[in-house]
């Protein structure tokens, strides 16, 4: 049985990996693209404009909701999303942190 390993990294290092998997998706990468476009979206203008089925375009959803990248409310039939600007800032911050932080030791390195 496999055990998962996850807590032996920092709080910091989990959550930017959690947000790298939430858009590792072409499909979520475009669905962004489509939310940054409108200040808000309906569900069912985002399956309009995506060659994906109505469930599939859900799905994704639902996993940039999970991660926080989007906000969303749902009343009855209709969902409406939008950016969650300040996890993107936050999200923007730690990753240039990390590579920052990769750039300056690999500085003092002497590497093939």
């Amino acid at each position: 049985m496999a055990i998962n390993k996850k807590e032996a990294f920092t709080n910091t290092d989990q959550k930017l990996a959690d947000l790298a998997k939430a858009m590792a998706h072409p499909a979520r990468i475009a669905i962004l693209r489509v939310l940054a476009e409108r200040s808000t979206c309906i569900c069912g203008e985002i399956v309009e404009v995506m060659p994906l089925a109505q469930a599939t375009v859900s799905q994704h959803l639902k996993e940039l909701l999970n991660a926080g990248l989007i906000k969303g409310t749902i009343d009855g039939k209709k969902s409406c999303y939008c950016i969650n600007w300040e996890a993107f800032k936050n999200f923007n911050s730690a990753f240039n942190t990390l590579f920052g932080d990769m750039e300056n030791a690999a500085l003092n390195q002497n590497c093939c």
